[in-house]
């Protein structure tokens, strides 16, 4: 009959035809000719699509098309009746249809509370999923046989294609839906198959409902106080997203079941109220004692606002019988400034417990919709996620999607289909999730052995759980929506009125889970009224016991310098010769077994020639000072870009064989037995989020550890300008954090032009926190105690060093201020290889330390002296030449000034100062460098 039909069908269709026998039965006979690729493809081929909406015409009416594809459609359907052969989708291939719902089921998920937004639409494959869920009664009824692209079906291997359908689309178009076929590795993209397609008998009992509703009943009865208590004031509730709460304890669950012990998290202002109270168990009274415009902050501290404030708390886990420590840093209102803090402290907690693997400690960041999508540092936190020396084993994200930033539509504040689609260029799989899905699940019309309950817990669940298998980051988009204006006081119909008119009229969660729950007579009302009494009533105990509340929580500042030993001396930086001998030879000796390359053992035997002389350029005396913290057990971290080598070529750090490739050796970890570890990573090209990774870093055991980030060159620091304002410089003073994290910016003018040229210095000068206006009186400069005070008050110090021994004691010194500070250092560039910028070993030897004023003793004759030129650094130097060559060696005077903000003027005429023999000199000038108009120290 093909023979015959042939004839009567024009030339181009007959191979199409082939294609279409062959895939609408699996017994027809082969095609007479080859079938070609186009005629096999069923999203692209024309002549394919003629046919199925052909035999879509003939099924409702067989005389509606011609006789010939008549005759052809019925005796496929002839040979179906007598093969009982199974049939797919149209002519489309079901494996194909099955991979089409995996990858792109999320664009058709129910993913929005108020059906305000429509679902992320794509021509071409939504409408081909469309098609699919609108076939004919007939062809739905047939039976498929399941390919090994699925587990839905699995253990019966043949499913009806309307079971099949229904299925896909519970799982992938309900209120979940996930991104997970860019994975490149098939393991993982085998695993959350499995996940959501394999059949289970996990039906939610009664006990876990109850909890759930529990769960949101807490956040929902805290915003509704807090609303009747403080109408007024600014809070950033979570109205709208209470789903977050249950969302986290399931996390912590999930992490504490798997072995962590200790969480740490970021987040922005909204929600981190009802986030504090509800998930870290803040005592409710010192919450709402945070309200109070009358409480008492401690002198030390300027406070912050409730919104910003960090907390710290261990909390008993109810499913594991286990503690997990949850820690919430301080975030400003910048936001997402905290994603790489919160990466840095959870490497250092791990570092710390030898946690190579991230099993006990782990990290979670939650995000805003708009920061996630427009916030750089977003993307610079998750290139961090890989990297060695900076990855954490995996991290939590949680978008708290509101659907809205502040005033802006989702359209305006992205051009990137979901605002999540950032993560994806690191491969994590992102689960959507409607945030009112709390336990109903997939809503699916058809028997199954289990229905995927809890959209959004499970997804919680299944995020933890991803985390602990393969350690790597996932997120979660939450997606909700924002009950009232960015904050209490604002008003969102100005730009928004379409979404809070159906804001205004859209159930809570929780009232509609306890309708839920109602229904399915698992509480009744009493039981309902009981819950909201008994989170009312301690609401309302609390807000008594908060009035008697009249000084700030220790809680909140007990890190702070205002609990520090204020009468603790600086410890002593010098070190005996043959520590500092023993750091040289090993940097000075090639290693046995590395062939290095020959500009690299020229640089080695010079180090060499300086250590027969007992002297030491910049590069030594820093290597002086990180391998006697290592000796006396304290680790040491440099991170940075090009930090192993040195931007300027001075480190070596790390050895790289010429010849073997990979093959690498850390010098200073071979250095002593049982010394602590030297660690020093090339960081990804970032400033903003590697230095707010090594502030982290930083915040775990100040005083036992010497953190330092160094700037390629200095000025591009002012890329981490947030970091640097609102966590080094005031930090402490608002939050009560201590760091004593040293910056090392390569500053002075080398002919580079104006841009590599600073640091902005002034910058950091600037935003030094002592008063200018106050000079010390005679009396407390010959306090004793007078260095130590003020190192304890200041907030940071910023040097700009002139000798490798001063900038050695420096260095130590970190480690022995009586309170951590962090060290803004002016870093050399040329004076790494000046002949004359060297010190002697003797300065650095027990008895000696910091010099904050050095002396010239050049001048032979005091009282000759007629000017007095303050500098340091470069400018050194360069004034010491130039006087040289206009004879002036007895006329003026350079002494060294490294830390300005702690220096007087005053302190250079004092009778305990090193430079009172200056005191005749008729004129005191600062040393300017004159081509890049920079005032140095």
């Amino acid at each position: 009959m093909n023979r015959i039909v042939k004839k009567e069908l024009p030339t181009q269709l007959w191979s199409a035809w082939g294609a279409f026998r062959l895939t609408r039965s699996t017994h027809a006979k082969p095609s007479l000719r080859p079938v070609s690729d186009h005629a096999r493809s069923w999203l692209n081929g024309d002549s394919a699509a003629y046919f199925e909406s052909s035999y879509v015409d003939f099924t409702q009416n067989p005389r509606s098309v011609s006789a010939p594809l008549r005759q052809l459609f019925e005796e496929i359907e002839r040979e179906e009746v007598a093969h009982g052969a199974t049939t797919s989708v149209q002519s489309t291939n079901v494996k194909e249809l099955i991979s089409q719902y995996q990858a792109h089921g999320h664009r058709r998920a129910k993913l929005d509370p108020l059906g305000y937004a429509q679902s992320v639409s794509d021509s071409s494959t939504v409408k081909e999923l469309e098609s699919a869920t609108n076939m004919d009664a007939r062809i739905l009824d047939k039976t498929v046989h399941i390919p090994n692209n699925t587990y839905i079906g699995a253990k019966i291997g043949v499913l009806t294609l309307r079971e099949l359908l229904l299925r896909l689309d519970g799982i992938y178009c309900g209120p979940i839906g996930t991104e997970f076929t860019h994975l490149t590795n098939p393991e993982e993209v085998d695993w959350i198959k499995r996940q959501l397609e394999v059949e289970r008998h996990a039906f939610v009992d009664e006990n876990r409902k109850k909890w759930i509703l529990q769960r949101l009943a807490a956040p929902s009865t805290l915003e509704s106080f807090l609303e009747k208590k403080y109408s007024s004031e600014k809070r950033f509730g979570l109205e709208g997203c209470e789903a977050l709460i249950p969302c986290l304890d399931v996390i912590v669950e999930r992490c504490s079941q798997s072995g962590v012990q200790t969480l740490v998290m970021g987040m922005p202002h909204r929600g981190r109220l009802n986030v504090l109270a509800n998930t870290l168990e803040m005592p409710l009274k010192e919450l709402l004692a945070l309200f109070d415009a009358k409480l008492k902050i401690p002198e030390q501290l300027s406070g912050d606002v409730k919104y910003h404030l960090g907390f710290t708390n261990s909390k008993l886990v109810a499913n594991t019988g286990k503690k997990i420590e949850l820690v919430m840093l301080p975030n400003p209102s910048h936001l997402e400034t905290v994603n790489s803090v919160v990466l840095g402290r959870t490497c250092a907690e791990q570092f710390h417990l030898g946690d190579t693997r991230g099993d006990k400690v782990a990290s979670i960041l939650i995000h805003g919709d708009a920061a996630f999508a427009g916030q750089g540092v977003v993307s610079e936190t998750l290139q961090l996620s890989g990297v060695s020396g900076y990855s954490v084993g995996g991290t939590i994200h949680v978008v708290v999607n509101n659907q809205v930033g502040f005033t802006t539509n989702p359209d305006t504040y992205r051009s990137s289909a979901y605002c999540t689609d950032v993560a994806r260029t690191i491969n994590a799989p992102v689960f959507h999730v409607n945030a009112d899905d709390a336990e109903v699940g997939h809503r699916i019309q058809f028997s199954i052995a289990v229905m995927r309950c809890q959209a959004v817990t499970f997804v919680s669940s299944l995020a933890a759980e991803w985390r602990a298998k393969f350690r790597k980051d996932v997120v979660i988009d939450l997606v909700c929506y924002r009950r009232r204006g960015h904050n209490e006081v604002d008003e969102p119909s100005f730009t928004q009125p379409a979404m809070y008119k159906l804001v205004s009229k859209h159930p809570r969660v929780f009232k509609q889970y306890a309708d839920k729950l109602i229904k399915e007579k698992v509480v009744d009302h009493n039981w309902i009224a009981e819950t909201q009494k008994s989170y009312q009533n301690s609401c309302e105990k609390a807000f008594a016991d908060s009035e008697k509340i009249t000084v700030l929580p220790p809680s909140l500042w007990e890190n702070s310098s205002a609990t520090s030993e204020s009468d603790r001396s600086v410890a002593a930086t010098g070190v005996d010769e043959a520590t500092l001998m023993q750091i040289g030879q090993a940097l000075s000796v090639p290693p046995d077994g590395m062939a290095l390359h020959r500009n690299l053992k020229r640089i080695l035997t010079q180090r060499k020639d300086m250590l027969s002389k007992r002297m030491a350029d910049w590069a030594l005396g820093e290597a002086f000072a990180f391998g006697s913290l290592l000796k006396e057990g304290v680790s040491v971290r440099l991170s940075g870009q090009d930090v192993e080598r040195g931007t300027f070529s001075h480190r070596h750090h790390i050895l790289h064989d010429q010849e073997v490739k990979g093959k690498r050796m850390s010098v200073l970890n071979r250095v002593f037995e049982n010394q602590a570890e030297y660690t020093v990573h090339n960081s990804i090209l970032s400033e903003y989020g590697v230095l707010g990774f090594e502030l982290g870093y930083s915040l775990r055991r100040p005083r036992r550890s010497l953190v330092c980030w160094e700037a390629q060159f200095g000025d591009f620091v002012n890329t981490a300008q947030c970091i640097v304002d609102q966590y080094l410089s005031s930090g402490e003073k608002k939050w009560g954090l201590q760091t004593g994290l040293v910056l090392l910016l390569p500053h002075g003018y080398e002919g580079e032009g104006p841009e590599h040229s600073s640091a902005r210095l002034e910058r950091f000068l600037q935003s030094c926190d002592d008063d200018e206006d106050a000079c010390p009186s005679a009396e407390e400069l010959a306090n004793p105690h007078f260095a130590q005070n003020q190192l304890r008050q200041c907030n940071w110090q910023v040097l700009n060093p002139t000798t490798p021994a001063n900038n050695f004691h420096a260095l130590r010194r970190q480690l022995a201020l009586p309170t951590p500070k962090p060290l803004i250092m002016m870093a050399p560039k040329s004076l790494l290889r000046n002949p004359n910028a060297r010190s002697s070993i003797d300065e650095m030897l027990p008895g000696k330390e910091f010099q904050r004023v050095i002396a010239d003793s050049s001048v032979q004759n005091p009282a000759s002296v007629k000017k007095l030129l303050l500098c340091s650094g470069k400018v050194y130097y360069d004034l010491v030449k130039r006087r040289q060559e206009d004879g002036l060696q007895q006329q003026v005077r350079e002494p060294g000034v490294t830390a300005l903000p702690t220096w007087s003027s005053r302190y250079c005429r004092s009778p305990s100062s090193a430079s009172n023999s200056w005191r005749h000199s008729r004129m005191i000038a600062f040393g300017r460098n004159e081509k890049s108009s920079e005032t140095q120290q």
